[in-house]
């Protein structure tokens, strides 16, 4: 019998007995997860930043703190652990300088998130990471391992 066949609606099963080789590798979803991190995020656009989240948890890192406005974020930066920091450039309307300079006073690296590629990146941060809007988890992934290698000591 498969686990998955099992219907225990309105059963009583008190323990269950499952081996190792009851569990085939595709009943598990595995991957390869770098060691974590926490991650601070700040998306103005609901939706994306919830799939940016989600991305991060299935990379294997967590998300330490969410913004979705400029004044939130410039709190967050200054109060909130993280190891790395994702920032979308235009933040309903505003651009998120004044944020990056509080995360690059601390020491902290942090890759932009931008619908505009690379121009339209702040011009005294054009030399950092960015992601071109949309991306996939892979390219999240291959971005976050690249700026963390960079940054270590």
């Amino acid at each position: 019998m498969n686990i998955k066949d099992l219907d225990i609606r309105g059963s009583d099963i008190k323990d269950v007995d499952i081996k190792d080789s009851d569990i085939k590798d595709s009943d598990i979803m595995t991957a390869t997860r770098p060691p974590g991190g926490s991650v601070f995020l700040v998306e103005d656009e609901v939706m994306i930043r919830m799939m940016v989240a989600d991305m991060l948890e299935e990379l294997g890192y967590s998300v330490a703190a969410e913004a979705g406005e400029i004044g939130e974020a410039i709190k967050l930066a200054q109060s909130t652990e993280f190891d790395l920091a994702i920032l979308d450039v235009n933040v309903n309307g505003k651009v998120i300088s004044p944020v990056a300079d509080l995360i690059k006073a601390r020491n902290r690296p942090f890759i932009f998130a931008t619908g505009y590629g690379s121009s339209g990146l702040p011009p005294e941060y054009r030399d950092r990471p960015a992601l071109q809007k949309p991306f996939q988890i892979e390219t999240l992934a291959r971005m976050i391992d690249a700026t963390l290698k960079s940054t270590a000591v």
